[in-house]
Parts: C-alpha cells; structure tokens; sequence
C-alpha cells in the first residue's frame, strides 16, 4: 500500500483526489493539507510514502517548501500536481528534489502512473513534457529562457512578477536584500533586458504569472 499525503489548497482538489483514489486497492490517503504549515506537521505523524503538492500552496514558497521537505524527509516522494508552466516548473522541482511533475490538466490515470513509479524509486514527468524540455520550437519562442535561468533565479522572478519588492523577496526566500538585487542583475542579463517592465514581460511569456 502506497501511502500518499495530498497537499493542495483547494479543497474541490483534495476532496476529489480522496474520492478518486478511495477505492484503490495499492494507494491509501493518509491526509491533505491545505497549508505548508499543515503539510510539514501531517509529515510527522502520518509518515506518508509520497506527498502529492501543489506549486503555490500557502505560506511558504513551493519550491523553498520542497527543498525544505526533503532536507528533513529525505525517503518522501514529491509529485508535484500543478497548474504551472509546466516547461518552466518541472525542471526547477526536479533539480529541488521533486521525484516527478503532472499537469492539473492530466488523466488519472496518469496521476496514478506517476505515484506508482515514484513509489518504486523512479522519477516521471510524461513523455510529451519530456520532449518540450529536450527541444525548442523555434528560436524565437520566450519559453528557451527558462532554461538559462537557475531555480533560485525563477523564484526570485515569480515573487518579483507578483509585484513583490525586493525585501518581501528576502524575507519569503530566507535571503538578503543585496542578495536579491544580484538576482535580478543576473535575470536582467540572462533574459537580454535592461529594464524591470521588459523583465516582466518575459516572466508574463514564460507563464510566471
């Protein structure tokens, strides 16, 4: 029995992934969090094989959330569930510890697939995600930046598209406000922009926001 932990702060999600899964002889639901806060307490007590979570669940960003869940939990699975760029956010949480990224708008099936080869060590993410992340469609298309751009340098220019300055970036990164400033000199540099209205419309193209 693979025990799965659902971490969304949807509760049409959560309540519909228990129901989906409710009669599945080889998954059992051992809780949902809607929250960070709740996530890493339920992480404790339920002792989940893997936890299923969604990008932008509260409080704490969700790759800083992820890095931090597998500091402490190092032998839990993350299959990231997410309506996210998938092109942009499934390479920047498998390089912070993910073991496997699916679309919000995939099959269960497929979401069932992905729990299973995660269970069993592996990592997934489809194979049409698969080729996007291998070839560009053209050399004009903004998604080719994404991967010029660390993981850190991607949240810093989600937060930063938000409207966040850069001390609330600091204090929800858990850096400092110099630190952040070099951020966004790099982002400016990688994306061929000199300005903050061109950078976001960058992070506009690659679906940041």
């Amino acid at each position: 029995m693979i025990k799965v932990l659902i971490a969304d702060n949807h509760p049409i999600v959560r309540i519909g992934l228990g129901t989906v899964f409710e009669q599945n002889e080889d998954i059992e639901i051992v809780g949902t969090a809607a929250t960070t806060s709740e996530l890493f307490n339920m992480l404790t007590t339920k002792k989940p094989d893997i936890v299923l979570m969604e990008m932008d669940i509260p409080e704490v960003n969700g790759i800083t959330a992820l890095r931090r869940l597998k500091k402490d939990h190092k032998n839990v699975g993350v299959l990231i569930y997410s309506a996210q760029a998938e092109e942009v956010y499934a390479l920047s949480t498998l390089r912070a510890g993910a073991s496997g990224y699916v679309s919000k708008n995939a099959s269960i099936d497929i979401l069932k697939a992905a729990i299973d080869k995660i269970a069993d060590g592996g990592m997934f993410i489809t194979n049409e995600l698969a080729q996007r992340l291998a070839f560009d469609e053209g050399s004009n298309k903004p998604r080719k930046f994404f991967r010029k751009l660390s993981t850190r340098e991607i949240e810093v220019l989600k937060l930063l598209a938000t409207g966040r300055r850069n001390k609330q970036v600091a204090e929800e990164l858990q850096l400092n406000e110099k630190t952040v400033s070099t951020y966004k000199a790099r982002l400016m540099r990688k994306l061929n922009v000199d300005n903050m209205v061109d950078m976001l419309q960058q992070a506009k193209a690659l679906e940041l926001y």
